[in-house]
């Protein structure tokens, strides 16, 4: 990042906090050049930090109370009280008191998402059970921020500098995924996908890979029929839209290293992406919710409790998420300011 590209606000949410989220939080932030770029307000609980602080033995690490995200300072690791109890958690379990705190935590944030007092928003991991409720009925973030942005349709968003990869139907159980694939439905991935491709990553002219359903994408019909009936009908659609190829069955597309031709690929469902997904970039890859009004990331791992509190975490997906949010937050304005010129052709 340039000189001109600092003091981004970057609201970021603690997950859950019996998890690994904090632990990332203070390993990034314990190196001072990250306040170069971005200004970090952590909503959360300052006791709860410094007990994590504590547990990891990273004393060192200076904690910035502020009553509202707009005291923040562009040089502190600003943490914004959103619950005041007397809580202890109890690192490395599911609890259904450390489900309400994470909601608080992206309650708040959110909420100063939408009166601008931050400009992005970065996630940890919650645990998608404990943290559910009246206020949170969703299978994760991304359900979340998309009814809460008034949004029908947003893509799970998969990237790293090795590949992207957004999934048609996201958390969806496995049995379902046929049930609920339709022609309109991969049309409209594929459009939020090219957008955010031109808008969020700067690329002018998307080529887009299309996976097919079933093993070896159906083989002509013997293994399935979802590729014929309704993926292949979806990519001839759009032809006049956009670039796109498959459907391709997903094993011999990894297998031989195709996604290195394409900028971005479109998976079926959940585990078709996100598995080769993290077993290449597991340590840099970084979840974003392209299609929303507003820029939110999220490392790219769980909550982590087989490791909580030990210092084991590995901090490098959680600064992916916050450079990359950042990253898009400026491509968006350049993207604007280029398209509200008039003397631009492609105005």
């Amino acid at each position: 990042m340039s000189k001109e590209k600092q003091a981004i606000r970057v609201g970021i949410t603690i997950g859950d906090p019996n998890g690994i989220g904090i632990e990332t939080i203070l390993k990034v932030f314990a190196d001072p050049r990250m306040n170069d770029f971005v200004t970090p307000v952590i909503y959360g609980n300052t006791d709860l930090i410094r007990f994590h602080r504590k547990e990891l033995g990273m004393g060192d690490v200076r904690l910035n109370t502020v009553a509202s995200a707009d005291e923040a300072h562009p040089k502190k690791i600003n943490v914004l009280n959103v619950w005041e109890d007397n809580w202890t958690p109890e690192l490395g379990k599911a609890d259904k008191q450390a489900g309400i705190y994470a909601f608080k935590s992206i309650e708040a944030a959110v909420n100063d998402l939408a009166s601008t007092k931050v400009d992005v928003l970065v996630t940890c991991p919650i645990n998608k059970d404990t943290i559910q409720s009246d206020a949170f009925d969703f299978p994760g973030h991304t359900e979340y921020l998309a009814n809460m942005s008034n949004v029908d349709e947003c893509l799970m968003f998969l990237v790293s500098n090795r590949m992207r990869i957004g999934v048609a139907t996201g958390h969806v159980p496995l049995k379902d995924v046929s049930a609920k694939l339709n022609k309109e439905l991969i049309i409209t991935k594929l459009r939020l996908m090219k957008e955010s491709l031109i808008k969020d990553f700067g690329v002018a002219q998307p080529r887009i890979a299309v996976l097919g359903l079933n093993p070896h994408a159906g083989d002509n019909g013997l293994l399935g029929s979802e590729e014929s009936e309704i993926i292949l009908p979806a990519i001839r659609d759009m032809e006049d839209e956009l670039f796109a190829m498959g459907p391709y069955g997903a094993d011999g597309f990894f297998g031989t290293a195709q996604y290195k031709r394409f900028d971005a690929v479109l998976a079926m469902y959940h585990d078709q992406g996100l598995a080769p997904f993290k077993a290449l970039a597991f340590d840099t890859g970084v979840n974003f919710t392209a299609g929303l009004p507003i820029v939110r990331t999220s490392p790219d791992h769980g909550t982590g409790y087989e490791i909580a509190g030990k210092g084991e975490a590995d901090e490098s997906s959680m600064r992916a998420a916050i450079f990359e949010a950042c990253d898009i937050y400026h491509r968006r304005r350049e993207h604007r300011e280029l398209t509200a010129n008039p003397l631009d052709v492609r105005s």
